[in-house]
């Protein structure tokens, strides 16, 4: 049995980049059957002095995959190389 991929997405409530790369996300995370948990930096200062003017910042397994922007053909990559991993 396979895992859905978890992606983390680092954000901020009143960021609107931050709803923009959320929304961009979504047929991907459809597509591929993926999750994505996101945190708010503000939460939490020590993610709020590492991410701070980087947000929205996308992980895969810890791997920073794009920050401001969804780069789809990366995220996309990241999820089909997860997906033939766990085939």
């Amino acid at each position: 049995m396979t895992t859905a991929a978890r992606l983390t997405l680092y954000a901020r409530v009143w960021c609107h980049l931050c709803d923009d790369m959320r929304a961009a996300l979504e047929p991907l995370l459809a597509e591929f059957g993926a999750q994505v948990e996101v945190v708010d930096v503000d939460s939490d200062p020590s993610l709020e002095a590492r991410y701070n003017e980087l947000v929205p910042v996308l992980l895969c397994d810890g791997i920073e995959l794009c920050h401001y922007h969804l780069d789809e053909s990366r995220v996309r990559g990241a999820l089909a190389a997860r997906t033939a991993a766990a085939s």
